[in-house]
């Protein structure tokens, strides 16, 4: 039988051995591979679930179907809308009208006779509240020009700002400005209203020149800003991506309550941190988000945005099993009860309880603990930034919590984050700016804009101001 060529060949020991170890080794690189495809999946889900509730992106991507808005406050029990007390902004009728109509009545209703002259017995008031018909003035400067006995000729000076034969008046630069870097119109779109609505035939080029004039007038004005924030006790510091010249260039931020600086540079790192000229030898506090440049600048004490860190902590939370206890949502719930107890704190003139400080601060530091341990094996991109995450919350507790040591500090960097969004609204409604002057000129006017709101001044009397060559200048001590 075993010389039967027909029957099938047996292989050897040795032979199926090998191929034990073959099929073995392809079994091991299949699973690494399933393993590699499992991680790359969670990163793209990860990727594709970040959101402006769950990470530092804006809320423009989040698309149509926006997230369900999530607030950290508590309910208060007040209804929604206007307190009790709240002045409110209804239209109400004024005692001194500019112009006033009497509309007489026709016949009597009854018999009708008529009732001209009968006494009148009672009269209605309606008033209507409306814009007279816009067109410009023009006000004509004679320069009279006499002749003495001796035969000189001397004319009349001209009066300050009147330097050409025809010329735009402050009102009118104000209001280019206005339209331009206070609503964000393009020069076009600016242009095409002033000459719809006041008759004023304004050119796109003419729009720029005044725009350029008001920002190079405000060189005092943002000289003294920057004093002031470097000299502050505690200054929030943000930069956020503007299109320039079609290429991705950076705003960067510094604010207080009181004054905002912003400027334009082609760097997002240090180099931009520093033309802006607040955080270089800056010894107080500075509030940002824990992005690394930021660190460089150690003559500062630093306090990182908790309104940052919370977004990480809900992505995190926002891939954990339904119903399953996850260390982030621990975090992220001591960190809102930490920040909780400094408000309340603020509010009532009341210092922290030092029981509830302690147990809060400990949850949060239990819970970072344990993602710590949970994700020490980093063998993802995903899994190793969320260690980095649970790390950053141990190694920077001092950073994280100075806010409820310290009341000067805020929390969060929220009133920086308000302060860039005006730019990139800017680019939203008319585009990229096309070179890096106008986007620096623009910066400084926004300067100039949201420092005059904090306190109190209307942006169009500003503009005035700021057209008639003395703007506006905050008080330096």
């Amino acid at each position: 039988m075993s010389g039967d060529p027909s029957a099938p060949s047996v292989p050897s020991y040795d032979e199926l051995a090998a191929l034990v170890v073959e099929q073995a080794a392809l079994i091991a690189q299949l699973r690494a591979e399933l393993e590699q495809a499992r991680a790359r999946i969670a990163e793209l889900e990860a990727q594709v679930a970040k959101t402006s509730r769950n990470s530092s992106k804006p809320p423009s991507p989040d698309g149509l179907v926006k997230p369900a808005p999530k607030s950290l406050r508590t309910k208060t029990g007040r209804r929604p809308g206007g307190q009790n007390g709240h002045p409110g902004s209804t239209l109400r009728m004024v005692a001194d009208p500019d112009v006033r109509v009497a509309h007489e009545p026709g016949p009597c209703g009854g018999c009708g006779t008529s009732l001209a002259g009968r006494p009148v017995t009672r009269t209605e008031r309606r008033q209507v509240f409306d814009l007279p018909e816009l067109r410009p003035q023009v006000t004509e400067h004679q320069l009279v020009e006499r002749e003495c006995g001796c035969g000189t000729r001397t004319k009349a000076t001209a009066p300050a700002g009147v330097e050409a034969p025809v010329q735009y008046g402050p009102r009118v630069s104000a209001a280019a400005v206005y339209l331009y870097a206070g609503q964000f119109l393009s020069k076009d779109r600016t242009a095409t209203a002033l000459a719809e609505l006041v008759g004023i035939p304004l050119s796109a080029g003419t729009v720029a020149t005044m725009t350029a004039r008001a920002a190079t007038d405000l060189t005092g004005f943002l000289t003294a800003v920057r004093d002031l924030l470097a000299g502050a006790e505690v200054v929030g510091a943000d930069e956020t991506g503007l299109r320039v010249a079609g290429r991705l260039h950076w705003v960067h931020c510094a604010r207080t309550g009181k004054y905002t600086l912003i400027d334009c540079h082609p760097k997002r790192g240090t180099a931009g941190i520093d033309a802006l000229g607040v955080l270089t030898g800056f010894g107080g506090v500075v509030v940002h988000d824990a992005w690394a440049p930021y660190d460089t600048y150690t003559d500062a004490t630093h306090q990182l945005c908790v309104a940052h860190v919370l977004r990480e902590l809900q992505a995190v939370s926002d891939s954990a099993p339904a119903g399953a206890w996850c260390w982030a949502t621990q975090a992220a719930d001591a960190l809102v009860a930490l920040h909780r107890l400094a408000v309340d704190a603020a509010t009532t003139g009341t210092p922290i309880d030092a029981a509830d400080l302690v147990a809060h601060t400990r949850a949060l530091r239990h819970a970072a603990h344990i993602g710590i341990s949970r994700t020490s094996p980093r063998g993802t991109k995903l899994m190793a930034a969320r260690h980095a995450l649970a790390c950053r919350l141990i190694d920077r507790e001092t950073d994280y919590l100075r806010f409820t040591h310290d009341p000067r500090v805020p929390a969060d960097n929220n009133g920086c984050e308000r302060d860039i969004r005006m730019i990139k609204l800017r680019q939203k409604v008319s585009g990229c700016l096309r070179t890096l002057t106008g986007a620096r000129q623009f910066c400084a006017i926004r300067s100039y804009l949201s420092t005059a709101t904090k306190h109190g001044i209307p942006l169009f009397p500003a503009l005035v101001q700021l057209a008639e060559g003395r703007p506006w200048m905050p008080a330096t001590t």
